[in-house]
């Protein structure tokens, strides 16, 4: 392949954009940046960021037509902003191409999952696979090792797009559940949000509980959602909670350990528009979801923390495991 694109100039982006140019057999990748964003403008005048330099083989574009010509697309913004970016990027001819969704969330407030929101907003003949897993930055660029998974409606299209990227850096599995993986990956940055909340009140031992508790609540989400609630136990739920839940560098569990001290994070977190979604369906559907409605209510109602917290433990007594029913 000669030339691919990178949707999306951020941290994950630009990262996805800097692994495909050294690790997988492409001339030039195109990075794609809104002209005047801050951090477009960073890369453009110093090639850089706080993580890494750009490759000698990655050229800057903020220019969407250009972008938009090549076969295969990686997109990387706010998830929130997706449903919008698929309504220009359908004024153009994609035809064909493949595109990879490479965001963690669910839309807010409709609860639908990427590949849906991203699929009703192009009215041509597309392909689109969805990636999920655990990974930093700051770990890949030290050369870090992990695996990650791609999943799609279409298996061939997750052939495709794993026999490109596939690498010594990261390992890639084949998804068989793109619901499962979407929904687990969206409501890992959740349940990272409690857990930042439980490291800024030093309650660190209650964290075990929330990795054994947590999903089986978000298998009960996959379940309604009409995929398979064995997912969660996959690379992209529960594969992805070291990095998220344990990890200085994840910023769902920063803004939550900033939260519970009172303090303010400026970082985007998609947890926490995901929580929103999450609480309106759960509400909506009659789901028991007891640690996102608990975290709801602390985040966005200014419940006690600790009261709070206290109380998924005043809870009827009940089986460990009756996980889906």
């Amino acid at each position: 392949m000669k030339q691919i694109s990178v949707i999306g100039c951020g941290r994950w982006g630009t990262f996805l954009g800097w692994y495909v140019a050294k690790y997988c057999d492409v001339q030039t990748v195109l990075l794609y940046g809104m002209e005047n964003s801050r951090t477009y403008q960073e890369l453009k005048s110093t090639r850089r960021n706080e993580y890494l330099n750009l490759s000698d083989n990655m050229l800057l574009t903020s220019d969407i037509a250009e972008a938009l010509k090549n076969e295969f697309i990686i997109i990387s913004i706010s998830c929130q902003n997706l449903r919008q970016l698929a309504k220009q990027i359908n004024e153009y001819n994609v035809e064909n191409k493949t595109f990879l969704l490479a965001m963690k969330g669910l839309e807010e407030p409709s609860a639908e999952i990427l590949a849906d929101v991203f699929l009703s907003e192009i009215k041509q003949k597309i392909h689109v696979a969805t990636l999920g897993g655990p990974g930093h930055v700051e770990d890949y660029v030290r050369r870090v090792p992990s695996a990650a998974v791609i999943d799609s409606y279409e298996p061939e299209t997750i052939d495709y797009v794993i026999k490109f990227m596939q690498s010594d850096l990261i390992r890639f599995y084949y998804g068989t559940d793109i619901v499962g993986n979407q929904v687990g990956a969206a409501l890992k940055n959740v349940i990272g949000l409690a857990a930042g909340i439980l490291d800024g009140l030093g309650w660190h031992g209650l964290k075990g509980a929330l990795m054994a508790r947590a999903p089986i609540e978000v298998g009960r989400l996959i379940k309604y959602k009409g995929g398979n609630p064995a997912s969660v136990y996959g690379l992209a739920h529960l594969g992805d909670y070291e990095a998220t839940l344990f990890s200085k560098n994840s910023h769902n569990r920063m803004f939550g350990e900033m939260f519970a001290k009172g303090e303010r994070y400026g970082k985007l977190a998609e947890g926490v528009d995901t929580l929103r979604a999450v609480k309106a369906l759960a509400d909506r559907a009659g789901i028991d979801m007891p640690i996102s409605q608990a975290l709801y209510k602390v985040i966005f109602e200014e419940a006690d923390i600790k009261d709070t917290i206290r109380s998924l433990f005043d809870r009827s007594l009940k089986k460990e495991f009756e996980p889906w029913q």
